[in-house]
């Protein structure tokens, strides 16, 4: 008869099999749980961002049609446009590199989750050593 304290070979690669399977699920609720605490941090301020690049178009779209009139005073109106028109494309111009070039070191990775898994591989090798 064998002592109680010694497992088969099957009962522990089934116990490993389980533990592996738990830490997979809770991985998974990790994330799951890292993405909608970011996502309801962000859902007030992107709201607000919203609403103020409404406000702010077309704030900007007064402003500008305001210097077609300033313009028009010294020149015909629709070189005023054009002029108004063409800083306003340079402009845009420049903004949109300059907002490429800043969303391509943005990190959208979920570093928890992550460095859990990494963690995870290590144990489960260690494991199985």
């Amino acid at each position: 008869m064998r002592e109680t304290s010694e497992r088969t070979l099957p009962e522990v690669v089934h116990d490993i099999i389980g533990n592996v399977q738990e830490i997979l699920r809770s991985e998974f609720r990790l994330a799951k749980t890292e993405i909608k605490e970011e996502a309801a941090e962000a859902a007030g301020p992107i709201v607000m961002l919203g609403i103020g690049a409404l406000l702010g178009a077309y704030a900007l779209g007064f402003l500008l049609l305001a210097a077609v009139y300033g313009l028009a005073t010294i020149m015909t109106t629709w070189s005023a446009a054009l002029l108004v028109g063409a800083v306003v494309a340079v402009v845009a111009v420049v903004m949109i590199n300059v907002a490429r070039g800043r969303l391509k070191r943005v990190n959208v990775k979920p570093e928890k989750l992550i460095a859990s898994l990494q963690e995870n591989v290590r144990w489960a090798k260690k494991q199985t050593e």
